[in-house]
């Protein structure tokens, strides 16, 4: 199939989308939008930063309004909460799908935490800023595969220091957009108020967009879905505007990764067509100990100018039982086609 006709193909399919609203400033249609420039020198946003518990970071999410960091990662062991008759061995914790959720001011210092009971395994969180207040999307009502605990619908709720939720708590909304889909995680686009999640159905990845208002309405139609390109160890995702951003690789020592270049990539999926458009390796925190990554954000900085954002990446650092986050951002946004062609600055 030649360009031109991929090209006419995804013009018609595009016009068939409904046209969601946007934030002021942003451009017209949400799949319309500059891509990441992934050569580009990447900018350390934090670096060696504890969080609530020592364990590795998982993914992390910006509250854009306020510039908080929201991190989520496996409960450490050892630890008893109320109503819990003894401490629970990290094992437990892992197979029941237990988190732990910390709050980071923009300089990385903990200013507040949570701990998820029954979530899942935290691979991809999203935020989302209304009215003064940071809600939570992640995954919830996790069910054990092996040994690690995972999502099997979406969930939305308030964040407030010190507070313990399960699936059954009534602060949670909950979101099933796809019946019969497990391994749910997702990701939110303030800059084009868009939702995505991951989900596996039939033994296959996934990836459906949603308009976010609509998923808040009840009004599951995805705008688009695709079907996840082939990746090495599957560590994250996002999107911005119309194009999905994936993570992969190891720490160092293991599945290949070599120091100091590793096999961290991030691949760059366009949204209008399923098609794999860039993949690089990405060098940021190469003499990072340990350096694993961990999740994928959109950062915007000023939110009165949702086109001025970066694509931020993280890290796990350190080791047991003393773990450490770590994330770096693109801000390089270009037009697509002038990166498919090299036209860089």
């Amino acid at each position: 199939m030649n360009r031109l006709f991929k090209a006419a193909v995804g013009a018609a399919l595009l016009s068939l989308l409904p046209i969601v609203p946007l934030a002021a400033g942003a451009e017209k249609s949400p799949l319309h939008s500059k891509m990441f420039d992934l050569t580009a020198p990447v900018k350390e946003l934090i670096r060696d930063t504890a969080l609530h518990n020592g364990t590795v970071l998982q993914s992390f999410a910006f509250d854009n309004a306020s510039g908080d960091i929201y991190t989520v990662q496996l409960m450490a062991g050892g630890q008893q909460l109320p109503g819990e008759p003894a401490p629970v061995s990290g094992a437990t914790r892992a197979q029941n799908g237990d988190l732990a959720l910390t709050r980071l001011d923009r300089e990385g210092r903990e200013i507040g935490y949570m701990f998820l009971k029954g979530f899942g395994h935290g691979v991809q969180i999203g935020v989302e800023s209304s009215n003064g207040t940071a809600y939570l999307w992640t995954e919830t009502d996790s069910v054990a595969e092996g040994k690690d605990g995972w999502g099997t619908q979406l969930t939305r709720f308030a964040f407030e220091n010190g507070k313990v939720l399960t699936p059954d708590s009534p602060e949670l909304t909950k979101f099933r957009l796809i019946e019969g889909a497990d391994r749910t995680t997702v990701n939110i686009d303030a800059a084009h108020d868009l939702l995505t999640m991951r989900y596996r159905k039939d033994g296959a990845f996934r990836f459906a967009l949603y308009a976010l208002n609509d998923v808040k309405n009840g009004s599951y139609t995805p705008l688009a879905d695709v079907a996840q390109p082939p990746v090495g160890t599957f560590q994250g995702f996002a999107t911005y505007g119309g194009y999905l951003y994936l993570l992969e690789g190891n720490s160092y020592g293991s599945g290949g990764s070599v120091e100091p270049i590793g096999n961290t990539h991030i691949t760059v999926v366009d949204w209008k067509t399923g098609e794999v458009l860039d993949k690089q390796l990405i060098r940021a925190g190469s003499d990072l100990s340990f350096r694993e990554p961990e999740g994928l954000a959109i950062r915007v900085p000023d939110m009165r100018h949702p086109q001025k954002a970066e694509l931020a990446v993280g890290f796990a650092s350190d080791f047991t039982p003393n773990r450490l986050a770590n994330i770096f951002t693109f801000d390089r946004l270009l037009p697509a086609q002038a990166i498919l062609n090299g036209h860089r600055p």
